[in-house]
């Protein structure tokens, strides 16, 4: 799904950068281009980029079987 129309950033774009290490919608913003025009995508981008992170992290806490 896309969700900066301005750059044609989607949801899978987004959640790739959070697996690189993009922890912020400013490092977004530096990265891809999110919200660096009329903005109205920086509160879904947001969103999308917290539920990667928590994702990552309860990755992270699952044991290895």
């Amino acid at each position: 799904m896309y969700v900066c129309i301005c750059r044609q950033i989607t949801c899978g774009q987004i959640r790739a950068a959070a697996d690189d290490g993009v922890s912020s919608v400013r490092d977004l913003k530096q990265q891809l281009g999110v919200a660096s025009q009329c903005g109205k995508c920086a509160g879904c981008a947001r969103g999308i980029l917290e539920n990667a992170l928590s994702d990552k992290l309860s990755q992270k806490d699952e044991p290895v079987a």
